[in-house]
Protein backbone atom coordinates (compact mmCIF):
# COMPACT_ATOMS: atom_id res chain seq x y z
CA UNK A 1 0.00 0.00 0.00
CA UNK A 2 1.39 3.09 -1.28
CA UNK A 3 2.01 5.81 1.93
CA UNK A 4 -1.06 8.14 1.77
CA UNK A 5 0.17 12.10 2.40
CA UNK A 6 -2.21 14.45 3.96
CA UNK A 7 -1.10 16.74 0.88
CA UNK A 8 0.21 15.33 -2.52
CA UNK A 9 1.19 18.30 -5.21
CA UNK A 10 1.56 17.16 -8.83
CA UNK A 11 2.72 19.05 -11.80
CA UNK A 12 0.61 21.95 -9.73
CA UNK A 13 1.05 25.31 -11.89
CA UNK A 14 -0.40 29.00 -11.77
CA UNK A 15 0.33 31.97 -13.89
CA UNK A 16 -1.22 35.46 -13.84
CA UNK A 17 -1.76 37.81 -16.82
CA UNK A 18 -0.18 40.95 -16.95
CA UNK A 19 -1.32 43.23 -20.05
CA UNK A 20 -0.34 41.36 -22.45
CA UNK A 21 1.97 38.96 -20.52
CA UNK A 22 1.73 36.10 -19.34
CA UNK A 23 3.34 35.49 -15.57
CA UNK A 24 4.41 32.02 -14.43
CA UNK A 25 4.52 32.09 -10.63
CA UNK A 26 4.05 27.91 -9.97
CA UNK A 27 5.94 26.02 -12.73
CA UNK A 28 5.07 22.69 -12.50
CA UNK A 29 5.61 21.83 -8.29
CA UNK A 30 5.56 18.65 -7.46
CA UNK A 31 5.88 18.09 -3.52
CA UNK A 32 4.29 16.38 -0.48
CA UNK A 33 3.47 16.42 3.06
CA UNK A 34 2.73 13.97 5.47
CA UNK A 35 -0.01 14.49 8.57
CA UNK A 36 2.10 16.19 12.02
CA UNK A 37 4.94 17.69 9.70
CA UNK A 38 6.14 20.94 10.16
CA UNK A 39 7.17 22.73 7.10
CA UNK A 40 8.58 26.02 6.42
CA UNK A 41 8.39 27.27 2.68
CA UNK A 42 11.00 30.69 1.83
CA UNK A 43 12.44 32.49 -0.80
CA UNK A 44 12.55 36.11 -1.79
CA UNK A 45 9.78 38.42 -1.43
CA UNK A 46 7.36 38.05 -5.09
CA UNK A 47 8.32 34.13 -6.16
CA UNK A 48 5.00 33.21 -5.39
CA UNK A 49 5.23 31.85 -2.01
CA UNK A 50 1.76 33.25 -0.94
CA UNK A 51 0.25 32.12 -3.66
CA UNK A 52 1.49 28.65 -3.33
CA UNK A 53 -0.14 29.01 1.05
CA UNK A 54 -3.46 30.64 -0.76
CA UNK A 55 -4.10 27.49 -3.61
CA UNK A 56 -2.88 24.88 -0.49
CA UNK A 57 -5.71 27.09 1.98
CA UNK A 58 -8.15 26.25 -1.39
CA UNK A 59 -8.63 30.20 -1.32
CA UNK A 60 -6.87 30.36 -4.90
CA UNK A 61 -7.58 27.70 -7.90
CA UNK A 62 -4.31 26.68 -9.67
CA UNK A 63 -4.20 26.94 -13.38
CA UNK A 64 -3.08 22.73 -14.16
CA UNK A 65 -1.52 19.75 -12.19
CA UNK A 66 -3.16 18.02 -8.96
CA UNK A 67 -3.87 19.02 -6.17
CA UNK A 68 -4.80 16.13 -3.51
CA UNK A 69 -6.24 16.64 -0.27
CA UNK A 70 -5.98 13.65 1.63
CA UNK A 71 -6.50 11.80 -1.86
CA UNK A 72 -9.22 14.04 -3.14
CA UNK A 73 -8.65 16.20 -5.94
CA UNK A 74 -9.94 19.61 -4.83
CA UNK A 75 -9.41 21.20 -7.62
CA UNK A 76 -12.41 19.64 -9.25
CA UNK A 77 -14.46 20.58 -6.43
CA UNK A 78 -17.31 23.08 -6.69
CA UNK A 79 -16.86 26.60 -4.61
CA UNK A 80 -19.33 25.73 -2.11
CA UNK A 81 -17.38 21.74 -1.63
CA UNK A 82 -13.96 23.96 -1.23
CA UNK A 83 -15.28 26.06 1.12
CA UNK A 84 -16.88 23.26 3.70
CA UNK A 85 -13.57 21.79 3.03
CA UNK A 86 -11.32 25.10 4.09
CA UNK A 87 -13.63 26.28 6.75
CA UNK A 88 -13.61 22.25 8.57
CA UNK A 89 -9.86 21.48 7.90
CA UNK A 90 -7.43 24.50 7.37
CA UNK A 91 -6.91 26.77 9.86
CA UNK A 92 -5.29 30.09 8.78
CA UNK A 93 -2.52 32.74 10.48
CA UNK A 94 -1.84 35.51 8.67
CA UNK A 95 1.29 38.41 9.31
CA UNK A 96 -1.73 41.14 10.33
CA UNK A 97 -3.94 38.95 12.53
CA UNK A 98 -7.24 40.14 10.31
CA UNK A 99 -9.21 40.13 14.08
CA UNK A 100 -12.49 41.85 13.41
CA UNK A 101 -12.13 44.92 15.56
CA UNK A 102 -15.61 45.06 17.03
CA UNK A 103 -15.67 41.43 18.33
CA UNK A 104 -13.82 40.25 21.69
CA UNK A 105 -11.05 37.66 21.45
CA UNK A 106 -13.33 34.91 22.45
CA UNK A 107 -15.89 35.99 19.59
CA UNK A 108 -13.04 35.90 17.09
CA UNK A 109 -11.63 32.77 17.96
CA UNK A 110 -15.24 30.76 17.59
CA UNK A 111 -16.31 32.78 14.47
CA UNK A 112 -15.48 29.97 12.02
CA UNK A 113 -17.81 27.62 14.29
CA UNK A 114 -20.43 30.05 14.66
CA UNK A 115 -20.37 30.31 10.78
CA UNK A 116 -20.57 26.63 10.28
CA UNK A 117 -23.85 26.84 11.98
CA UNK A 118 -22.25 24.84 15.15
CA UNK A 119 -23.80 25.55 18.77
CA UNK A 120 -22.53 28.58 20.27
CA UNK A 121 -22.31 27.19 23.97
CA UNK A 122 -20.40 24.06 23.06
CA UNK A 123 -17.95 27.05 20.48
CA UNK A 124 -17.72 29.52 23.92
CA UNK A 125 -16.41 26.54 26.02
CA UNK A 126 -13.85 25.49 23.41
CA UNK A 127 -13.20 28.93 22.49
CA UNK A 128 -12.18 29.55 26.02
CA UNK A 129 -9.70 26.34 26.33
CA UNK A 130 -7.88 27.31 22.91
CA UNK A 131 -7.62 31.02 24.67
CA UNK A 132 -6.51 29.59 27.89
CA UNK A 133 -4.28 27.01 25.50
CA UNK A 134 -2.89 29.72 24.17
CA UNK A 135 -1.97 31.67 26.82
CA UNK A 136 -4.50 34.65 27.47
CA UNK A 137 -7.79 33.25 28.55
CA UNK A 138 -7.64 36.28 31.09
CA UNK A 139 -7.70 38.65 27.36
CA UNK A 140 -10.89 36.54 26.39
CA UNK A 141 -13.60 39.78 27.02
CA UNK A 142 -10.87 42.36 25.30
CA UNK A 143 -11.16 43.70 21.67
CA UNK A 144 -8.44 43.64 19.27
CA UNK A 145 -7.50 47.07 20.12
CA UNK A 146 -6.96 46.38 23.62
CA UNK A 147 -4.26 43.81 22.81
CA UNK A 148 -0.99 43.67 21.94
CA UNK A 149 0.65 42.49 18.47
CA UNK A 150 1.67 39.34 20.28
CA UNK A 151 -1.87 38.90 21.86
CA UNK A 152 -3.54 39.30 18.91
CA UNK A 153 -1.47 36.89 17.14
CA UNK A 154 -2.14 34.46 19.76
CA UNK A 155 -6.01 35.12 19.09
CA UNK A 156 -5.93 34.55 15.97
CA UNK A 157 -3.95 31.20 16.31
CA UNK A 158 -6.42 30.14 19.13
CA UNK A 159 -9.29 30.93 15.78
CA UNK A 160 -7.44 28.97 13.38
CA UNK A 161 -7.14 26.25 15.27
CA UNK A 162 -11.37 26.23 16.99
CA UNK A 163 -12.58 23.56 14.00
CA UNK A 164 -9.99 21.31 14.81
CA UNK A 165 -7.86 21.56 11.78
CA UNK A 166 -5.65 18.68 10.00
CA UNK A 167 -2.92 21.83 9.19
CA UNK A 168 -2.24 25.09 10.11
CA UNK A 169 -1.46 27.63 6.97
CA UNK A 170 0.44 30.44 8.48
CA UNK A 171 1.83 33.47 5.80
CA UNK A 172 4.52 35.53 7.90
CA UNK A 173 3.14 34.45 11.24
CA UNK A 174 5.74 36.54 13.39
CA UNK A 175 6.30 39.31 9.85
CA UNK A 176 4.61 41.76 12.36
CA UNK A 177 6.08 40.83 15.97
CA UNK A 178 9.50 42.47 17.94
CA UNK A 179 12.28 39.71 17.65
CA UNK A 180 11.22 38.21 20.86
CA UNK A 181 7.39 37.97 21.12
CA UNK A 182 8.04 36.39 17.37
CA UNK A 183 9.76 33.66 19.38
CA UNK A 184 7.12 33.24 21.89
CA UNK A 185 4.83 32.74 18.85
CA UNK A 186 7.58 30.04 17.19
CA UNK A 187 7.47 28.37 20.53
CA UNK A 188 3.58 28.53 20.73
CA UNK A 189 3.11 27.46 17.08
CA UNK A 190 6.10 24.30 17.63
CA UNK A 191 4.05 23.22 21.34
CA UNK A 192 0.84 23.17 19.37
CA UNK A 193 1.78 20.99 16.89
CA UNK A 194 3.51 18.81 19.36
CA UNK A 195 0.17 18.55 21.48
CA UNK A 196 -2.14 18.72 18.73
CA UNK A 197 -0.31 16.99 16.02
CA UNK A 198 -1.93 19.54 13.52
CA UNK A 199 0.48 19.90 10.18
CA UNK A 200 2.27 23.35 9.99
CA UNK A 201 3.15 24.89 6.77
CA UNK A 202 4.77 28.15 7.50
CA UNK A 203 5.63 30.96 4.52
CA UNK A 204 8.46 33.33 6.83
CA UNK A 205 11.51 35.38 6.30
CA UNK A 206 12.44 34.46 9.95
CA UNK A 207 16.05 32.45 9.95
CA UNK A 208 15.04 31.07 13.55
CA UNK A 209 11.02 30.17 12.42
CA UNK A 210 12.51 28.33 9.92
CA UNK A 211 14.87 26.91 11.63
CA UNK A 212 12.81 25.55 14.21
CA UNK A 213 10.69 23.04 11.30
CA UNK A 214 10.92 19.47 10.51
CA UNK A 215 11.84 20.32 6.68
CA UNK A 216 12.27 24.11 4.83
CA UNK A 217 12.07 24.41 1.19
CA UNK A 218 12.64 27.29 -0.86
CA UNK A 219 10.27 28.09 -4.03
CA UNK A 220 13.03 28.95 -7.07
CA UNK A 221 11.99 29.59 -10.74
CA UNK A 222 8.59 28.35 -9.91
CA UNK A 223 9.08 24.74 -8.36
CA UNK A 224 9.87 23.83 -4.32
CA UNK A 225 13.37 22.35 -3.36
CA UNK A 226 14.54 20.63 -0.44
CA UNK A 227 16.82 23.33 1.67
CA UNK A 228 19.22 21.54 4.40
Amino acid sequence: MSELFLYELKDLWKSYSNGSKTVEVLRGVDFCVKGGETIAVTGPSGVGKSTLMHILGLLDRAGGGTLLLDGVDVLTLSDAERARLRNSRIGFVFQFFQLLPEFTSLENVIMPGLIAGEDPRSLRERGLTLLHEVGISHRASHRPGQLSGGEQQRAAIARALIMNPDVLLADEPTGNLDPATGKEIEALMRKLNESRKTTLIVVTHNASLSAAMDRRVGLVDGKLEELQ
